[in-house]
């Protein structure tokens, strides 16, 4: 199992959007991919689950995968959270 704490920098009018390409990025993993926002935890690759986080922009989110290719997920994820693709 693999971690990294990321900030989320998206605006909100960016928000679903950002979140929809987040799934299906995720979602070409084998690994299981989790965001942790505070005390909720959501799995990476459901769409209902991220949303039920509510992440705002400057949201600091932990991202975890676990999995046969746990350091491809995350650094996947965590280079699509960083990036400038989301602003």
């Amino acid at each position: 199992m693999v971690k990294r704490e990321v900030i989320f920098r998206c605006p909100e009018d960016m928000q679903m959007k950002a979140v929809a390409m987040l799934i299906q990025k995720a979602s070409s993993f084998r690994s299981n991919i989790w965001l942790q926002s505070g005390e909720r935890r959501a799995n990476g690759k459901s769409l209902l689950g991220v949303m039920s986080l509510g992440i705002q922009d400057q949201a600091e989110l932990e991202v975890t995968a676990e999995g046969p290719d746990e350091d491809d997920a995350l650094e996947t994820v965590v280079a699509y959270l960083e990036s400038s693709e989301l602003s």
